[in-house]
């Protein structure tokens, strides 16, 4: 069986931009022009998801780039209006989904998983799956592999829409949240995705190679050995927390199991640079950043297992 190739696209708001540009940079490569073409699986969270949707349905990363750059600062928008009726951020999402809404409808229509040109898994989170005999909540993998428990009738731009409702920050979309929750970086859940006998044939785990591309890490901590915090004081924290967390064990584990043909460029922002998910007024700053990050391994590993 041939080489499968896994893209896996961390979740990060705003710093999808950077996602972006780096993935720019890797198919300008003399040699990586095709890069995206040989991809076989398109993985992501959150804005991730969203650029693992359009990486599926053919649009370019320069359409994508525009995206961010054009559009971030109304899908970001808080309004004093919207801050009033919310009581500042105590009660209510900081922000409304119509922006975002409508710029998913411009750009996949009525594109459904099914008739995307790549196979895609997007994360995200079920906060009732409505069994009356097990009614919980529970991960969600949306995927259009064919078969049993395939997503394939379910239209790109409503998927976008889940994976992307970040707690505090989006309300929640016909009962689903943000993949970040349990999986900030996909990887292993496309690793585990490529395995599933129930879409065989599946590849053996010796040819599969996997690319796993960050957004920019945060130099965070918490300072103080016993946090008597609450709600309110964990409540942004744990977001940042659960996204980097997440982000780390699942490189860790993919790498243990693939080796070498496993790869994760993640930048890390410089000590007094801190992007939160919503911040448009950086994004001068993440193109600069992502235009400047070295490349040279991973092109080198590209170009040995890709």
């Amino acid at each position: 069986m041939p080489t499968y190739r896994v893209l896996s696209l961390d979740g990060g708001g705003i710093r999808g931009l950077v996602t972006t540009v780096l993935l720019e940079r890797l198919a300008a490569t003399p040699g990586l022009e095709n890069l995206l073409d040989k991809t076989d699986l398109v993985s992501g969270t959150s804005t991730g998801g969203l650029l693992a949707l359009a990486i599926a349905n053919g649009l370019s990363l320069a359409e994508m780039r525009d995206m961010y750059v054009k559009k971030g600062p109304q899908i970001f928008d808080d309004s004093w209006l919207d801050d009033l009726v919310d009581l500042g951020q105590l009660r209510g999402a900081d922000y409304d989904t119509g922006p975002l809404r409508r710029e998913l409808r411009r750009l996949f229509g009525d594109t459904t998983l099914g008739k995307l040109r790549k196979k895609v898994l997007v994360t995200a989170f079920d906060l009732d799956n409505e069994d009356p005999a097990h009614r919980t909540w529970k991960p969600k993998l949306f995927h259009n592999f064919q078969g049993k428990g395939s997503d394939g009738a379910l239209p790109a731009w409503k998927v976008g829409l889940y994976t992307s409702a970040a707690p505090t920050y989006f309300p929640s979309v016909d009962g689903f949240v943000d993949g970040g929750v349990y999986a900030g970086n996909p990887s292993m859940c496309a690793l585990a995705q490529t395995q599933d006998a129930r879409y065989s044939p599946t590849p053996p785990m010796n040819q599969v190679r996997l690319l796993s591309l960050g957004t920019g890490t945060n130099l965070q901590y918490v300072a103080g050995t016993t946090l008597d915090w609450g709600y309110v004081q964990w409540a942004r924290p744990l977001i940042s927390l659960m996204l980097d967390g997440t982000a780390g064990i699942a490189d860790y584990q993919c790498s243990q199991l693939l080796g070498d043909r496993y790869h994760r460029l993640a930048p890390t922002f410089p000590n007094d640079v801190n992007i939160p998910l919503d911040d448009v007024k950086k994004i001068p700053y993440m193109l600069d950043f992502a235009a400047k990050v070295p490349l040279d391994v991973t092109i080198d590993w590209l170009k040995r297992f890709w």
